[in-house]
C-alpha cells in the first residue's frame, strides 16, 4: 500500500473507500499504525552522550602524549596533526560499540612507532570497575620528514639542551582490537 495525501489520515471516509476496494480492516489499521512507528524520534541524549564520550577520549589521548613527551620520548614538543585524536576516538567508539560492556570494558595500550620500533607510552583503562572484555592497541606513527632530522642536527649546538627535539606525528595510525572473551575472530587490525 502506498500512503498518499488523500489517504494519510485515519478518517472513516478514507477507510470505507479502501474497504470497498477489498482491503481487510485488520491489515488496513496495521498499515496505518506501521507508518506511525517506522521512523523513530532521534534520541538527542544519546547523541550528546556519544559526543561527550568522544571528547573525553580525545583528552585522554592528548594527556597521554603530553605526559610521555619528556618522560618516555625525550622531547620538548609533540606536534599532532589536526583532528588525529578526534579520528582515533571515533574509531575507538566504533570498535567498542559491538562489545558487551562497550567502552567501559576497554583497556587501551598506547604506543609510538619510531623507525620500525614500537615504544610503549601508556596503558589507559576506561573504567577500572569493569572487568576488561577487549584490548585496543593504538600505534601512533612518526612523520617521516627529512627536514626535521636536519633541523634537529643543527639545533644541537653548544647552547641547546637535550630536550629540544620536536616529535612530529603522522596522520596515520594503527588500531588493533583483541577480544578477551572469544576464541573466534579475536583480533581486528585497522590501518588508518
Amino acid at each position: 500500500m502506498v500512503a498518499t495525501g488523500s489517504l494519510s489520515s485515519k478518517n472513516p471516509a478514507s477507510i470505507s473507500e479502501l474497504l470497498d476496494r477489498g482491503y481487510h480492516p485488520e491489515s488496513l489499521l496495521n498499515d496505518f499504525d506501521y507508518w506511525d512507528y517506522v521512523v523513530p524520534e532521534p534520541n538527542f541524549n544519546e547523541v550528546i552522550f556519544e559526543e561527550t564520550t568522544c571528547q573525553n577520549l580525545v583528552k585522554m589521548l592528548e594527556n597521554c602524549l603530553s605526559k610521555s613527551k619528556q618522560t618516555k620520548l625525550g622531547c620538548s614538543k609533540v606536534l599532532v596533526p589536526e583532528k588525529l585524536t578526534q579520528r582515533i576516538a571515533q574509531d575507538v567508539l566504533r570498535l567498542s560499540s559491538t562489545e558487551p560492556c562497550g567502552l567501559r570494558g576497554c583497556v587501551m595500550h598506547v604506543n609510538l612507532e619510531i623507525e620500525n620500533v614500537c615504544k610503549k607510552l601508556d596503558r589507559i583503562v576506561c573504567d577500572a570497575s569493569v572487568v576488561p572484555t577487549f584490548e585496543l592497541t593504538l600505534v601512533f606513527k612518526q612523520e617521516n620528514c627529512t627536514w626535521t632530522s636536519f633541523r634537529d642536527f643543527f639545533s644541537r649546538g653548544r647552547f641547546s639542551s637535550g630536550l629540544r627535539r620536536t616529535l612530529i606525528l603522522s596522520s596515520g595510525f594503527r588500531l588493533v582490537k583483541k577480544k578477551l572473551y572469544s576464541l573466534i575472530g579475536t583480533t581486528v587490525i585497522e590501518e588508518c
